[in-house]
């Protein structure tokens, strides 16, 4: 019987060609897509679960808030890993991390840079899982002038794996012993470096102080731990090991503190919530975002539903064509659940040929997939086992979705009614097919309005005035490798035609993993709270290479010894400070905590604020220190010939540097990149958009073609008694132009809400204004009139001859 089922099926797909194909189609699409996202999701959620006891590592994370400045770190004190593990018996290790920045290795003759290099603890190996294939892990990071490295950089520069006791020439400064070679990180890490060197070499690691936060602090806590018992003891001990510095810097105890407004508090990540749940300052890579994902999903499901509704509406729309069918089946002595059975069975074979094409879809566009996303998903993933298993009984639900209306329906009809002819207006009649029609434009204008509002806040950013010119900045990175002379080397520079200005700083708004956040205060400010600023050691040429404003007070200069004790602060510093007169005003620091010194600076200048975090965070206080970073230098280009000045810059540096490589970027590329992950997003939410629409339409299409031949007599007649081709288009396209009005007024107010959440997320954003209506509302009506016009257009031209020629 079954086997008769789809016999029959198959010959009534082949018989209506085209209706057929466009419901494989659209099927194929709809899943392949759905493929591709799940792909694209369980690839986000797997973010850290290759650590066997990833369900026990957390994050320990620092709330800070003086006056109205707020800082949400993904760090925290130096000392708080070891504190909690002597406090807390839950926890049971910890572990820390620091970017490094990148350093040059020796190959043969040549210095090759690394970039992804990071201070981390012995510990390391007791809270991550990270395969050790040769050393051991509980020494490997103890001894300074050590190298744990992965297998990729083993073979990178010894060809083997089996390197250990093995040295690397670093920086041409000095030998590192490779003490042990890892597994290469999984891509689906929060983390991902290729290099670790050994805590101990970072001169601050054993800072005591409690109020300055730079390291990223991961724990280990025992089996069955009760996090939400654990997490509020966070806060007393902060206040417990922060009071009593805090009452030295700014001569308030905890309590006093607390009631001035502000607080000092810390808390837990779970580790496998890091990627998509934390867009705090300080976080070692971005971030995904759970949003997005779930955007993504709503999206495959609506892409998925729009194809289901396409079937349904052109499976009801025929219903006339299917009417005769039904009726001498039950004269001939059918049951309803057979007639049920077999409009089934061909839902079930449309299913299976469209998931057939779209594995081969999916299959096909998974590189190109990969280069949007930045993703490097296998594409085996779509043979696995349960793989399959997921989309057959996805192939099996959207079978029953899309063919059990039009099942029960088709079913119900009455053959003496069939028969008699009562059932040939079945087009125009159905309202849930018009209910369907405006889903699917409502769905399809909430993409466009999206994919607009993305867009332009994307343009947003990289046309904002961020404060600073990054154009036609050059930055020259690891001019470390000079040595002493890198001073000499910047000079040099600045005589090359083409080079306007240059200056020597690590520092740079382009470049989040450098912090250096402090705390100052001062009596003579006549205020009671310390002020928490990033602190950043830069040269007198910085703000002219950068183009910032002085707003008051000038520059740094060589002219005025005493500037090696001055400070350059920014605007939202001066607002905090409050005090009208701030030039030659005193700040202090703490050189020591233990011993309590100080350090004094005297304010020289206010700068106009910009924007050296991320545009999702407001500007917070900023103070420039004059001194020596000798990490990049940066160069203000003022030439047409900007390969020209690239060339004598390559030039001098091989001159003085000879055998180090010339490693440059420029400044508006490096800005671009922090924003990768939302224009990657951006670019696969208009594709999945355009996608959706492509399906909508076709279904439309269909419809309308359907429409068309339901009514070529009507056209006909119409034509003979004299009606225009414009009048015959008009009559086609009418009921369905309004249908996408109906939805367009069903479809804005979601899309502003949805979009104006979104857009939350940023500290500076667009407006969204009335001609993103009016563009997503006729950008959808502009897309319906092509796709009704091209047919309406065909039946409107047609000889009435032939179509009257019957009757």
């Amino acid at each position: 019987m079954f086997k008769n089922y789809f016999i029959t099926a198959f010959r009534s797909l082949v018989k209506n060609k085209f209706y057929s194909l466009i419901n494989i189609i659209g099927l194929a699409a709809g899943l392949a897509t759905c493929m591709l996202i799940l792909l694209y999701v369980l690839d986000e959620l797997s973010y850290d679960r290759y650590n066997k006891e990833a369900n026990r590592i957390y994050r320990v994370n620092n709330q800070i808030k003086f006056g109205n400045n707020h800082f949400d770190l993904a760090v925290g004190p130096a000392l708080m890993g070891i504190t909690m593990v002597r406090d807390f018996p839950q926890v049971e290790q910890y572990t820390r991390l620091r970017w490094h920045g990148s350093f040059l290795v020796k190959k043969g003759n040549e210095n090759i840079q690394e970039g992804r290099v990071a201070f981390a603890d012995s510990t390391l190996f007791d809270v991550f899982t990270l395969p050790v294939i040769s050393g051991d892990p509980k020494t490997a990071l103890k001894e300074p002038h050590s190298l744990v490295i992965t297998e990729k950089i083993a073979k990178k520069y010894f060809n083997t794996v089996d390197a250990v006791g093995k040295t690397l020439l670093i920086n041409d400064t000095g030998y590192y012993k490779v003490t042990a070679i890892i597994k290469n990180i999984p891509s689906q890490s929060h983390f991902n470096f290729d290099i670790f060197v050994p805590m101990i070499e970072n001169d601050g690691s054993g800072d005591g102080s409690w109020i300055s936060e730079n390291w990223n602090t991961y724990i280990l806590l025992k089996k069955n731990t009760d996090i939400k018992k654990l997490e509020p003891q966070l806060n007393a001990m902060m206040e417990k090991y922060s009071g009593p510095e805090l009452k030295s810097v700014i001569n308030q105890n905890m309590d006093e503190f607390k009631k001035s407004g502000g607080y000092i508090t810390a808390s837990l990540t779970p580790l496998t919530d890091i990627h998509l749940h934390s867009n705090k300052l300080s976080e070692l890579e971005g971030n995904g975002n759970a949003e997005f994902v779930y955007i993504f999903l709503a999206i495959a499901f609506v892409i998925l539903l729009i194809a289901c509704v396409n079937f349904m509406n052109l499976s009801t729309a025929r219903s006339s064509n299917r009417a005769k069918e039904v009726g001498v089946r039950k004269v001939l002595g059918s049951l309803r659940k057979n007639l049920i059975q077999q409009f089934l069975a061909e839902s079930f074979l449309v299913s299976l040929m469209a998931l057939i094409f779209a594995i081969l879809i999916a299959w096909a566009l998974l590189p190109y997939f990969n280069q949007l996303a930045g993703k490097d998903i296998y594409a085996g993933t779509l043979f696995q086992p349960k793989m399959l298993a997921s989309l057959i009984t996805l192939m099996l639900i959207v079978g029953l979705l899309a063919g059990s209306y039009p099942a029960f329906v088709l079913s119900s009809f009455q053959p003496i009614a069939v028969l008699k002819g009562k059932m040939a207006g079945g087009f125009k009649r159905s309202w849930l097919r018009n209910v369907l029609v405006v889903f699917q434009f409502t769905i399809s204008i909430i993409l466009i309005f999206g994919t607009i509002v993305i867009y332009n806040q994307l343009n947003y950013i990289y046309k904002k005035d961020i404060g600073f010119n990054r154009n036609q900045v050059l930055t020259i990175n690891h001019t470390n490798a000079l040595g002493g002379q890198v001073t000499t080397f910047k000079n040099e520079l600045l005589q090359i035609s083409g080079v306007q200005n240059a200056t020597m700083s690590g520092y740079l708004p382009v470049n989040y993993n450098r912090n250096n956040d402090v705390f100052f205060t001062s009596p003579a400010l006549d205020q009671k709270s310390a002020i928490s600023m990033q602190s950043w050691v830069v040269d007198e040429g910085y703000v002219p290479a950068l183009s910032i404003q002085i707003e008051q007070g000038r520059n740094f200069s060589g002219q005025y010894p005493t500037d090696s004790t001055g400070m350059i602060i920014n605007e939202a510093a001066a607002k905090f400070l409050d005090t009208k007169d701030l030039l030659n005003k005193k700040l202090y620091n703490f050189k020591d905590v233990k011993t309590k010194d100080l350090n004094e600076y005297h304010i020289i200048g206010v700068m106009k604020n910009f924007n050296f975090s991320s545009l999702h965070d407001v500007i917070t206080p900023l103070a420039l220190e004059l001194g020596k970073d000798n990490g990049n230098i940066s160069v203000r280009i003022n030439s047409s010939d900007i390969g020209g000045v690239i060339a004598q810059l390559k030039d001098k540096w091989h001159s003085m540097a000879p055998g180090q490589p010339f490693d440059y970027s420029f400044m508006n590329e490096d800005f671009n990149r922090l924003y990768v992950t939302e224009q990657r997003t951006g670019k696969i939410f208009i594709t999945f958009a355009v996608l959706a629409i492509l399906i909508a339409s076709l279904g439309l299409f269909g419809l309308i073609t359907y429409a068309g031949e339901q009514r070529v007599k009507e056209i006909g007649i119409r034509k003979v008694l004299g009606a225009s081709v414009a009048n015959i288009v008009g009559m086609l396209s009418r009921d369905f132009l309004k249908l996408v009005l109906i939805s367009s007024a069903i479809a804005f107010p979601v899309a502003w809400w949805a979009m104006n959440k979104w857009l939350q997320d940023f500290a500076y954003r667009v407006n969204i204004g009335w001609w993103v209506f009016a563009g997503a509302g006729v950008v959808a009506l502009l897309i319906a009139m092509i796709t009704v016009s091209f047919k309406a257009i065909k039946a409107a031209i047609a000889n009435p001859v032939k179509s009257l020629r019957t009757e």
